[in-house]
Parts: structure tokens; C-alpha cells; sequence
């Protein structure tokens, strides 16, 4: 999942959709993470594999509703799909400065996300992840990945497979494919960095 058109900031990038400058190769990424043809994704959205294929090779612009249908799809929040504040030229595919991340997830369960790697073209995917205080996920998670947390920060409850474990700053934890869930009980945040492969976000 290579990119191989040149970019430059001038200002005929205002006039385009604010997208991610590595979209069509994210969307490669977490259609291929779903296990997911081009052509199930396709029909999915009712629209051509052709269509589709031309997205993911940057050669068609998709509209903010096909985005909003392809985020449905992908199951991430369409956010993940635009850029929000474009690294220099030089930075760019290199650098994620703090103001420049991603955010990632719903929010919903309480989970703070965002993405430190600068896009989703590596075999992994590097999350900053903030629990806020009393706050936990209300379903078992299963996923098809490998994951390495570190906490930075606060205490974080998990729960892999069948045991129980109590998340200390400086501690690090690791989850294969295994049924998980988190909880933060606690009064303060917990903050943690997590790397997962593949990326599924």
C-alpha cells in the first residue's frame, strides 16, 4: 500500500474535499482488516467495484456522503477519513505532530482516540488511547489483531480472555485475538499508547 503521487501545498489544494492525502491506501487497509472483497464493499454501498478501486488508487474523489457511507461500512467515524491540520511537505508520511492527530472511535464508551501513526500503510497501527474516569466499555471486544498496550498514566481495569488485571503506570499488557474488555473506575484518566496489527481503525 504505497503512495506514489507527489503532493505539494499550493493553493489548489483548497479547492479539493479536505480528505486524508493517504486515503485511498487507508481504505485499502481497514477494507482488507474487515476481510472485506472489493467487490462486497462495493455492493455494499451499491455502487461499482471499478467506482471503488478508482477510490482506493486516489484516481476518483469520492463526496462527503460516499465518505459518510464508506465510514458506515468500515465501522469508523468519518472523521478518520479527512486531514485536519496537513503536515509541511517534508513531515508529511513522517511527523504527527501533537495538534495534527486523527481522532478515532465513537467517544462513546467513554475513550478518547487518536491516531499517532501518520496513516493506516504500515502492517500496525500506533493509538493514543485516554480512558476518562468512571468510564468502561459495555461488550466484550474480539478482534483478529495483535495488541501491545503501555500505560502512561492513571489505572486502567482489564480483563483478557479469563483473567483479571489491575494496569499500573509503566506496566504493559498484550491481547492476541483474545475477548477483552477495559474499565476505569478510578477518578483520574488513564492514558495509554497501544499498538495494533493490523490496523483496524
Amino acid at each position: 500500500m504505497k503512495f506514489n503521487v507527489v503532493f505539494s501545498w499550493d493553493a489548489d489544494v483548497k479547492h479539493h474535499h479536505p480528505q486524508s492525502l493517504t486515503l485511498g491506501a487507508d481504505l485499502r487497509a481497514l477494507r482488507k482488516a474487515r476481510g472485506l472483497t472489493l467487490h462486497t464493499l462495493a455492493a455494499r454501498l451499491e455502487r461499482s467495484v471499478g467506482w471503488l478501486s478508482q477510490v482506493e488508487r486516489d484516481l476518483s474523489d469520492p463526496s462527503v456522503n460516499d465518505l459518510r457511507l464508506i465510514a458506515a461500512e468500515l465501522d469508523v467515524p468519518i472523521s478518520l477519513l479527512f486531514a485536519h491540520a496537513p503536515a509541511p511537505a517534508n513531515e508529511a508520511g513522517y511527523i504527527v505532530r501533537h495538534g495534527a492527530r486523527r481522532p478515532i472511535g465513537t467517544r462513546a464508551a467513554g475513550l478518547i482516540e487518536e491516531l499517532l501513526s501518520p496513516d493506516l500503510t504500515d502492517d500496525f497501527e500506533v493509538v493514543h488511547s485516554t480512558f476518562e474516569p468512571h468510564s468502561q466499555i459495555d461488550r466484550t471486544v474480539i478482534r483478529p489483531t495483535q495488541e501491545l498496550g503501555y500505560l502512561l498514566s492513571g489505572r486502567l481495569n482489564m480483563q483478557i480472555g479469563a483473567h483479571d488485571f489491575i494496569i499500573r503506570p509503566g506496566d504493559s499488557f498484550r491481547i492476541r485475538g483474545e475477548p477483552h474488555r477495559w474499565a476505569n473506575p478510578y477518578d483520574e484518566p488513564a492514558v495509554a499508547i497501544w499498538v495494533i496489527a493490523p490496523p483496524v481503525y
